[in-house]
């Protein structure tokens, strides 16, 4: 025994475990082969480890680290013992369990309690604010401190809009870079100058990208056109950073499926759908049960960007993995339910509106974490849906293992995906209403894709004798 649990060690070891963390793993596979008991590692099912790691993942102490710590321990077990099932559980799909989501997730970033609890000001600062501080205070801290009451006004304006979370957090950064800008002076007592002044910084010693420097002037004409009812007509023109003409990453068919051979399990089902459909990479980890029609069979995407819902086609070949995936979904919510939870996140305060809409099982999430975690927000034990860094890091993960030379991550599968419909015959429209985009330009940039290179016009060495 002492020789096996040298090997399992030395296993660690080569994985990068730390030495400090080394005895933690040897009790949390001590822990499970307590659990399990009576049977042989070589004898263990998938039904034991999952059943295992489910348990664990209601434990309402346990904390990211740990469960993330069990889940390489049992694996790092059954790999020392040669076990046949190390290589039939899902271990990714469980290690990206392991992160439940942040307070300033977009997903519950605007999640507050309900009138009373708390001071005003805490439901009023934007979600970047809820963002635990980990480091010593910076700058832009002091900024919010000394101006909060004209950032609470912006916020307020803002969701009063719609907008995003994501748009929130960067208007809200923006307009405090910019009174640090000023020396912590009052934006009522600055104008149009001093906006150019700091975009051209920007531009200049910043050497930010065009885009980022028109995310900061559309934050500013945000806060003084829509909050302090000024005009930035007098602004003038100013230095611009220069836009490049990039085309976007697009993989081949053959690339493509090279890509898919290679991710396994929930997260193969997720990266298939996002080629399939050309969704969005949370839009994909959002699917609630909902959301799925096979009689018709489509995916209702729902509030997507720009607060529009929108309708793609439903992959003919994953329909069979997608209801097997529900069957999954229903039993791990049914036996949350038998425990006493079964709770979801449910969006613009429909919790409220509806108390027992959040463990119904129409709102259940299609892709669900393993274990349950704590609401940040509203401190309740809720089974939220994966968190999306997993999906990210398995995709490019893949791309290197087949050996794509390109820059792979999940946002060049929905570019694949409109390349490839275009490539079939559909019209730029129809392209168009399937990626939710406002402006027909923005799918323009697919038809460049097609004509780019050899495809469009004929090399004239191809025309020596």
């Amino acid at each position: 025994m002492d020789r096996f649990w040298a090997r399992f060690i030395e296993l660690a070891r080569m994985k990068g475990v730390k030495e400090n963390a080394i005895r933690w793993h040897v009790r949390r596979a001590e822990a499970y082969l307590k659990a399990v008991s009576g049977k042989r590692l070589a004898q263990h099912s998938v039904d034991d480890v999952t059943g295992y790691l489910e348990h664990a993942g209601r434990l309402g102490g346990i904390k990211d680290w740990q469960f993330a710590q069990t889940v390489d321990a049992i694996q790092n077990l059954l790999e020392t013992a040669n076990a046949p099932v190390a290589g039939q559980v899902d271990w990714g799909f469980w290690r990206d369990s392991a992160r439940s989501l942040e307070a300033d997730h977009p997903t519950i970033a605007r999640e507050t309690e309900p009138s009373g609890t708390g001071n005003a000001a805490e439901q009023l600062v934007s979600g970047i604010a809820f963002k635990p501080k980990r480091n010593a205070r910076s700058p832009l801290d002091a900024v919010r401190e000394n101006h909060s009451a004209l950032l609470e006004r912006m916020i307020a304006e803002i969701r009063r809009r719609k907008y995003s979370i994501r748009t929130e957090q960067a208007y809200e950064t923006w307009v405090c870079r910019f009174i640090l800008f000023c020396d912590n002076r009052d934006p009522t007592e600055l104008g149009a100058e001093r906006v150019r002044a700091f975009l051209e910084d920007l531009a200049v010693r910043g050497n930010v990208s065009a885009s980022t420097q028109s995310q900061a002037l559309n934050a500013l004409a945000f806060l003084y056109q829509q909050v302090l009812g000024r005009s930035m007509d007098e602004m003038g023109d100013f230095v611009r950073a220069k836009r490049p003409k990039r085309l976007p990453v697009v993989l081949e068919r053959s690339e493509v499926a090279r890509l898919l051979t290679g991710i396994e399990g929930t997260q193969h089902l997720m990266a298939a759908l996002l080629y399939g459909t050309g969704m969005r990479l949370m839009e994909c980890v959002r699917l609630r049960v909902r959301d799925i029609d096979f009689a018709y069979p489509q995916i209702v995407v729902r509030d997507g960007k720009g607060q529009k819902d929108r309708v793609v086609p439903l992959p003919g070949r994953l329909e069979q993995p997608l209801r097997e995936q529900l069957e999954k979904v229903r039993a791990l919510h049914e036996q949350d339910l038998a425990q006493g939870f079964g709770e979801v996140f449910l969006p613009d305060a429909l919790a409220r509106k509806w108390p027992h809409a959040a463990k119904e099982w129409i709102w259940q999430y299609v892709f669900p974490s393993a274990r349950l975690s704590v609401d940040p927000r509203s401190g309740k034990m809720r089974r939220h849906h994966v968190h999306e860094n997993g999906l990210q890091k398995a995709v490019k993960a893949a791309g290197t293992r087949a050996g794509i030379a390109k820059k792979v991550n999940c946002h060049c599968l929905r570019h694949s995906f409109a390349t490839h419909v275009l490539e079939s015959g559909y019209d730029i429209r129809t392209v168009q209403e399937l990626l939710g985009h406002a402006d027909v330009s923005t799918t323009m940039i697919y038809t460049h894709v097609l004509n780019r290179g050899g495809q469009g016009v004929r090399s004239p060495l191809d025309g020596l004798l």
